[in-house]
């Protein structure tokens, strides 16, 4: 069946980056299915207000305060009024939160939850459990998902204290179509023709890409250390660093001290479009990340024919087949060591990158990640049993939540709401119970105060004839 779904989180475009590019990708698809799909994010410089983008997907740019890295100050109540605004306006019935460290999305899961919406959230990162950053956001995910009804995510179960059946593991994907080699083209028959090979001799230059955030946790401090002892120990060797943050001075004091000025190149920013055109100036793509889930873009390089080096961090050993990649430890000796090996893999001709993009095509595809979260949205809804959903009877699950109601479904009862985030801990716990005594009393207050009759309902974009042919075959097979 349709849904009308709210995809909520802190980061999307025109920022570029991982999440961004997923949440649009999996709601162009979910739109394709014949869902609806807004995108609810805060304001972007200029752009707020409600936007149109492609397929005729909706974005709420609701101006709010930014403290850090594009997120906005976490205020707990004060979104949830125009959060309940949109939500009626446009009948939603799911909210999916994306992002451990978005504060409008964790809010938005409290709300929607107190409105008796299904909420899903899916989480981006990876953190540890020793060092303060990672205790706060794990503290602050077992808030939020005490309450959630399915999680896509990577290690959330342990630092959430999950049950593992409310979790799915969903990849990221890229369209392939847009990450082609250089010389990848069509022929006169329509098929696509893979390039030829391209042999590389002792003194050819072998061009490095590194398109990342430079910030800490993307190992830009790896790279400031790793570059000059990469290029001293290989002449014919230049470097094209694409993206922005605090760390880029690092770099360019760098490239200063070093006088590497013809040697590496600093783009600044980029714009998502503009990273195919980036990646096949190269043969070989950095990715000296300290914490990843996913990696998207190494899936991008690779589809681009670039041999890939990175850390063996997170999910990224999982992400790609091993003869695509060589991996290293997040230390500066062994990114060198790893880097070596590379260049030296592409002189010897051992590498055959230019097949990698038909392969990549194969692994990942946004059309697949859509149906297996439609899938955890039926899930939820009480579409599918529990059986169907679970794979098997989870009445029988001694560790399934007695707060959940029949179909495994959670309750949106007060009571159980409460029991939920009562067990997060002795003060904690405590805390998370005023929380939602307060956000329940300000949603009755708001049911007074903006009756919902007097919110205009909006209208649905027109759908497509390919849409409208996808839900009566869904009709015709019973789904």
């Amino acid at each position: 069946m349709p849904y009308n779904i709210a995809m909520v989180s802190d980061f999307f475009f025109p920022q570029p980056g991982g999440v961004e590019s997923h949440i649009y990708q999996l709601s162009t698809k979910l739109i394709d299915r014949g869902h609806k799909v807004v995108i609810i994010t805060h304001a972007y410089e200029e752009r707020t207000g409600v936007r149109y983008l492609t397929n005729g997907l909706k974005v709420y740019y609701v101006p709010f305060f930014i403290i850090y890295r594009a997120t906005t100050f976490p205020t707990v109540f004060s979104f949830f009024p125009i959060f309940r605004n949109i939500v009626i306006r446009e009948k939603i019935e799911i909210v999916h939160g994306h992002g451990s460290l978005s504060s409008l999305c964790h809010e938005a899961i409290l709300h929607a939850r107190t409105m008796g919406l299904r909420a899903v959230f899916t989480d981006h990162s990876l953190f540890g459990f020793a060092d303060a950053a990672s205790i706060l956001a794990n503290k602050l995910l077992k808030f939020s998902l005490s309450d959630v009804d399915h999680v896509i995510c990577e290690n959330t179960v342990l630092r959430a204290s999950l049950d593992p059946l409310m979790v799915s593991v969903i990849p990221n994907a890229v369209v392939a179509e847009n990450f082609r080699p250089r010389n990848y083209s069509s022929s006169e028959n329509g098929y696509q023709v893979a390039p030829l090979p391209q042999y590389l001799g002792p003194h050819d230059t072998i061009t490095i890409v590194v398109i990342s955030r430079l910030f800490y946790n993307k190992g830009t401090d790896l790279l400031v250390a790793a570059i000059p002892r990469i290029l001293s120990a290989h002449p014919n060797v230049r470097f094209i660093i694409g993206g922005s943050g605090p760390k880029a001075i690092d770099l360019e004091q760098m490239i200063e001290k070093n006088v590497l000025q013809d040697r590496v190149e600093m783009l600044g920013p980029i714009r998502h479009e503009e990273v195919r055109n980036v990646m096949v100036r190269g043969h070989i793509y950095l990715h000296p990340s300290l914490t990843e889930a996913f990696g998207t873009v190494i899936v991008e390089a690779a589809s681009c024919g670039l041999y890939i080096v990175c850390t063996q961090v997170g999910g990224i050993p999982e992400v790609l087949p091993g003869y695509m990649t060589v991996f290293a430890k997040p230390e500066e000796d062994d990114l060198v060591a790893a880097t070596g090996r590379a260049i030296a893999a592409l002189r010897a001709n051992k590498v055959r990158t230019e097949e990698f993009h038909d392969e990549v095509k194969t692994m990942y595809s946004w059309t697949d990640v859509a149906e297996r979260t439609e899938r955890v949205y039926d899930g939820v809804s009480g579409v599918l049993s529990e059986a169907d959903f679970y794979g098997y009877d989870i009445t029988d699950a001694g560790s399934w939540s007695a707060t959940r109601g029949r179909s495994g479904v959670q309750s949106f009862a007060l009571i159980d709401r409460l029991k939920r985030y009562y067990g997060c801990g002795i003060w904690a716990g405590k805390l998370f119970c005023l929380c939602v005594v307060i956000d329940y009393l300000l949603f009755l207050l708001l049911e007074i105060w903006a009756p919902r009759e007097n919110i205009d309902i909006a209208k649905n974009w027109p759908k497509k004839e390919k849409v409208d042919r996808i839900q009566r075959d869904r009709s015709k097979f019973g789904r």
